[in-house]
């Protein structure tokens, strides 16, 4: 297959731009969790999220996640360039129209990890936890716990929530802010374990200083759905070989990656932790091919983040962007391709 000549290329709708504060002002949490639910319902191959890959230099690094839509209308890439020495990271996410093959649009990636991850990962709490409002434990008072408490919050009743960070004035603020801006019950806890005692839902985003679990598995009762967002590399460790030995399944975004590149799962297979006979994809989880067998049943969902989040959310943002009006159109071309 061969490009044609210069000449024939064809024009095409422009591409629209998305700066970081569109993307903060199209947020939407109950279009993005709806999005990718339907996505992780209609069945996800292998072969439309391949492995990411990383271009590295001195102390810097490229880093390029590609998707394929299952909605059928777009494949897209982040890229995210980070820089070491300087302490610097940038991303963008492109997107392609899958029947015409032109840029669709070019989006500020900054914000969208954020809302894909809090997003996806109330998909599968919604397809976990019991029918009834929930009560909730929060380890981690960061920006990523906040975004899936409110992405939770979007979708779920929630009966009461108690937050542990190791800073006391990092959960007060928290509480506080959950409160007058979300109108959360939200608690502070002095010990995790107290946070986690009694509570339906458990989320995980916070790692220690020195990497040892912040959650265990002794604490956990029957029943609970554990949500683990905040160890996605082998050095990294968020919960203990307990928590995934004891639940019945450990649903992954990408299961491969889970597996072997996740300190938490490298931990549980060191410690003899059967693993594999119990994990599966989020899209089994969500299209009802794995299912929670039993009401005591403990399922732990393990997030090292996709590319097809990425992209499903860019999608839906770009549709809200044209509803909207909003970003810049950028004039660009294609060119067709002879066989």
């Amino acid at each position: 297959m061969g490009a044609s000549h210069p000449d024939a290329a064809i024009a095409v709708p422009p591409t629209l731009f998305l700066s970081d504060a569109d993307v903060a002002g199209l947020t939407d949490w109950p279009s993005a969790i709806r999005a990718l639910h339907q996505a992780y319902a209609g069945g996800v191959s292998p072969a439309m999220v391949p492995p990411r890959s990383m271009a590295r230099g001195d102390g810097l690094w490229l880093r390029a996640l590609t998707a394929v839509s299952p909605s059928g209308g777009h494949l897209g890439c982040k890229l995210i360039s980070a820089s070491m020495t300087h302490r610097r990271a940038s991303y963008l996410i492109s997107l392609f129209d899958q029947t015409t093959m032109g840029l669709a649009a070019l989006i500020d990636g900054n914000r969208i990890t954020g809302i894909r991850t809090a997003a996806t990962a109330a998909v599968a709490i919604d397809t976990a936890a019991p029918r009834r409002p929930l009560r909730v434990a929060m380890i981690g008072a960061g920006f990523e716990a906040r975004g899936l408490l409110l992405a939770l919050a979007s979708v779920r009743a929630l009966a009461a929530v108690r937050v542990f960070s190791p800073t006391p004035a990092s959960r007060e603020r928290f509480a506080a802010d959950m409160r007058s801006q979300a109108s959360l019950n939200v608690e502070p806890a002095v010990a995790a374990q107290d946070a986690v005692r009694g509570a339906d839902v458990v989320l995980c985003a916070a790692r220690s200083r020195d990497e040892s679990p912040v959650l265990r598995g002794e604490w956990l009762e029957p029943g609970m759905t554990v949500v683990s967002v905040g160890s996605t590399l082998p050095e990294q460790r968020e919960v203990d070989e307990q928590v995934l030995a004891r639940a019945a399944l450990i649903v992954a975004d990408m299961v491969d990656e889970v597996a072997h590149d996740t300190g938490d799962l490298l931990a549980a297979h060191r410690a003899g932790v059967d693993v594999s006979s119990r994990l599966v994809s989020l899209s089994d989880f969500v299209s009802g091919q794995a299912v929670r067998q039993n009401a005591a049943d403990i399922v732990v969902y393990k997030s090292v983040g996709s590319a097809l989040q990425d992209v499903v959310t860019a999608e839906m943002l770009l549709a809200r962007a044209r509803e909207q009006g909003v970003g810049i159109p950028l004039a660009h071309s294609i060119v067709p391709v002879s066989k």
